[in-house]
């Protein structure tokens, strides 16, 4: 029976201690071959255009190119390298932002060796991962908690502009929004131009980015 190739992984974090900690603890595993180390985003990106790992370990907190936008840049480059998030940040934006890049795992830090090890065995081989208390942010929002979470990443929103901050996320025109709400479309341009302010963006695409990487925009 052929041997399996271990997991080619490659780690990145901005924190030095943190990151000599991580190797140490998965570079034993026989399961993981650890074929490098990055201390910023633009490393990182750099560095999987030049040796392609099987999985990338990251956090989202790092110096210039932040790890959602890494991770994006990555996925886009080389959709076939897993993206594993390691991270401290466990606020739904980073969450859902960090999964419509393309990752396909998120732990917490402080999760043991074995789940992290696990974790990575089981991105590597196509599938999704996730720490107990992200997948129950997850099942959450998609099973009641949703307007709750739309409520406090955007606060600053009335019920009535999240809503059609939604359906414009969503992909739906003006006069489709205007038709499922029944109301004018100079209404719903008044309320666009509302949330476009508030959320201190200067057009509707940049609306759009910002409430998908908040995890809105599902098709309704």
């Amino acid at each position: 029976m052929p041997e399996i190739a271990p997991v080619r992984v490659l780690v990145a974090d901005d924190h030095p201690m943190f990151r000599f900690g991580l190797t140490a603890a998965i570079g034993t595993a026989p399961e993981i071959d650890l074929i490098g180390e990055a201390s910023s985003g633009a490393e990182l990106v750099e560095m999987v255009d030049r040796i392609t790992p099987d999985v990338v370990i990251t956090d989202l907190s790092m110096p210039g190119t932040d790890g959602v936008s890494a991770t994006r840049q990555i996925k886009a480059r080389h959709p076939e390298v897993a993206v594993l998030i390691l991270t401290m940040h466990e606020d739904d934006e980073a969450l859902f932002g960090a999964i419509r890049a393309g990752a396909r795992g998120y732990l917490l830090k402080g999760a043991d060796r074995a789940d992290i090890v696990r974790a990575v065995l089981t991105v590597a081989r196509g599938d999704a991962v996730y720490g107990t208390n992200v997948a129950q942010r997850i099942m959450d929002f998609f099973t009641g908690a949703h307007q709750d979470h739309v409520t406090t990443v955007f606060p600053q929103l009335t019920n009535r502009e999240r809503e059609i901050l939604e359906l414009v996320a969503a992909g739906h025109h003006n006069h489709e929004i205007a038709r499922r709400l029944v109301l004018s479309e100079k209404t719903i341009r008044n309320h666009v131009a509302s949330v476009l302010t508030k959320l201190q963006v200067s057009d509707r695409a940049a609306a759009v980015a910002k409430a998908r990487d908040a995890g809105l925009g599902h098709a309704r």
